[in-house]
């Protein structure tokens, strides 16, 4: 299991990046726009194609993921970092899920994605943000 913070920008990822970059000499490992996601996954709203729908970076050794979430009513300043957890499988995935899912809110349901073979995100019965996933795998 890989445990990897998650930042949530409102529109300003981009900037970020090229802060993080010049600041902590961080490395981009991958990064798509929202017009890069699968359809089935993600349909960004007009004018939103260009926003980061998912970035990968190393500050050091440590990844860190980061995205825009544009117009979403939960996002505030102080609420936008969330755990992600990687796993090897998806039916590990499922499993600790499992574990969660009858008191959390569900911000991004059970799913494939652009970069997941299995993903979900939800804020869990005590308030925390976390988001459980594969790599992009057959498993």
């Amino acid at each position: 299991m890989l445990v990897t913070p998650n930042f949530h920008f409102n529109g300003n990822c981009k900037e970020a990046i090229e802060t993080y970059k010049k600041a902590f000499g961080a490395e981009v490992l991958c990064l798509f726009e929202n017009k890069d996601a699968n359809p089935e996954d993600y349909k960004p709203e007009e004018g939103h194609s260009n926003y980061v729908y998912h970035v990968e970076l190393m500050l050091g050794n440590t990844r860190v993921m980061m995205s825009d979430i544009i117009n979403a009513p939960d996002h505030a300043s102080g609420n936008s970092v969330s755990l992600v957890i990687t796993y090897d499988s998806a039916e590990e995935v499922k499993f600790a899920y499992e574990k969660f899912a009858d008191e959390a809110v569900i911000i991004s349901p059970l799913q494939s994605t652009t970069y997941s073979s299995c993903f979900v995100s939800f804020i869990d019965k005590f308030g925390m943000r976390w988001e459980l996933m594969t790599e992009q795998t057959e498993r």
